[in-house]
């Protein structure tokens, strides 16, 4: 018996140790491509295109991150990403959130049909329709304009099934008797189904910041001038026709990841029970 515990002990442990292995090393690759990029941007820029470079830098090279930033425009680059990131995190934060409470909560004809078609856009990739999107785009005067970059995706089938998904686990019993107590349908979404959504609306904001700071093809496509460049556009600017100066490179891309580092640090508690549970106590 004594022999057997400790048999299984023994296996339990060296299970755990596997498990913890297995994180370490998925862990590990994840991070090599940003430990990389941080090498390239701290070495010295003779040793980017020589074959010593090896996994540590010879020295490391601070200046690198000033000379970047004097370099290009890069505070232009971060402000116009921010404007379009900011704004269109709360325009489609909002529209995704009223759109899944309305999929989830309400009754009308057409309803499942009209979610399946919402459903089907994430099947249609967007070099599909990035040539009739411009054409819109310039019909309307907004080239070179933050809202032509904003208003394409105000509204993303994604992110209404994640909603939808989240709210259809609210009570129906909770919004019935906010109605029988006099309460309009405004006042019910704002002050029962909102401050319940906390855990989605994180996920929500983590996503599209994610998705919005990150965007290149429909910048690329709605933005004509340099002054109006994000961060992406401008990384692409820096890539020579004879020479690329990868250390610059990795420099801006390496701060540009700091904005995403800040919101997913905000909002990382919300975003782990927007994961994991329903968000109802």
């Amino acid at each position: 018996m004594i022999a057997g515990t400790s048999r299984s002990a023994l296996s339990g442990r060296l299970e755990t140790t596997g498990i913890w292995l297995l994180l370490v090393a998925g862990a590990g690759i994840m991070f090599f491509p940003v430990y990389w990029m941080f090498a390239t941007a701290v070495r010295p820029k003779d040793e980017v295109f020589s074959g010593a470079a090896g996994l540590i830098p010879s020295s490391f090279v601070w200046q690198n991150f000033t000379d970047a930033i004097g370099r290009v425009p890069f505070l232009s680059w971060t402000a116009n990403s921010l404007i379009i990131t900011v704004f269109a995190v709360v325009i489609t934060v909002t529209i995704n959130l009223l759109c899944g409470y309305a999929f989830a909560k309400f009754r009308f004809a057409g309803r499942d049909i009209l979610f399946l078609a919402v459903l089907s856009a994430l099947m249609i990739p967007f070099q599909v329709i990035i040539v009739p999107l411009f054409l819109v785009v310039s019909e309307l005067g907004l080239l070179s304009d933050y809202w032509g970059v904003i208003l394409p995706r105000a509204a993303e089938a994604f992110g209404i099934f994640m909603v939808r998904q989240f709210m259809v686990s609210i009570p129906d019993e909770l919004l019935e008797a906010a109605r029988i107590d006099g309460a309009s349908e405004l006042k019910i979404f704002f002050k029962i189904v909102v401050p319940l959504s906390k855990p989605i609306i994180a996920v929500l904001v983590i996503f599209t910041f994610m998705w919005r700071w990150n965007d290149f093809a429909l910048p690329l496509i709605v933005m004509m001038k340099h002054e109006m460049y994000t961060v992406q556009l401008g990384l692409n600017l820096l890539r020579g026709q004879f020479n690329t100066e990868w250390s610059m490179i990795m420099a801006i891309a390496l701060l540009s990841l700091v904005p995403m580092l800040i919101i997913f640090t905000f909002f990382q508690r919300y975003f782990v029970q927007g994961i994991s549970g329903s968000g109802l106590k």
